[in-house]
């Protein structure tokens, strides 16, 4: 995060005030690639478990808990089991919000892509998950 924040004040001239947020996803994720380029070539984006399991209830069962926490861990396999491409558009669409022009400034794609790839991303993650479920 301090590189990304660095390199956004470096270049903090090229910034059109469009989108800011957008702006700097796409600094933070070339950042990101960067790094793991360097660093990690081999490894593949994780989206943490907390990143993926929904807010507790006020006071849910034990049992209510465990299915929740079986969810999150058959939902973040099912994530790590995309590849890089379409866990990136879903992770940006239904994590983080973004709208598809959203995403496809941050990964510099055409808006088309960013849908096609949505809409194989889910329809793999859905396959992925009902044979786990099986």
């Amino acid at each position: 995060m301090q590189d990304a924040s660095v390199r956004a004040l470096t270049f903090f001239d090229s910034f059109r005030g469009e989108d800011g947020r957008g702006w700097l996803l796409t600094i933070v994720r070339n950042t990101c690639y960067d790094w793991l380029r360097k660093n990690r070539s081999h490894a593949l984006l994780a989206v943490e478990q907390a990143d993926l399991e929904a807010a507790p209830d006020a006071s849910p069962s034990p049992e209510a808990e465990q299915l929740r926490q079986a969810d999150g861990r058959m939902l973040q396999a099912g994530l790590e089991a995309l590849p890089l491409e379409y866990r990136e558009a879903l992770v940006l669409r239904e994590l983080e919000g973004l709208s598809y022009r959203e995403i496809a400034q941050v990964t510099g794609t055409p808006m088309g892509t960013v849908m096609s790839r949505l809409a194989r991303g889910r329809k793999r993650l859905e396959t992925i998950l009902k044979e786990k479920r099986a």
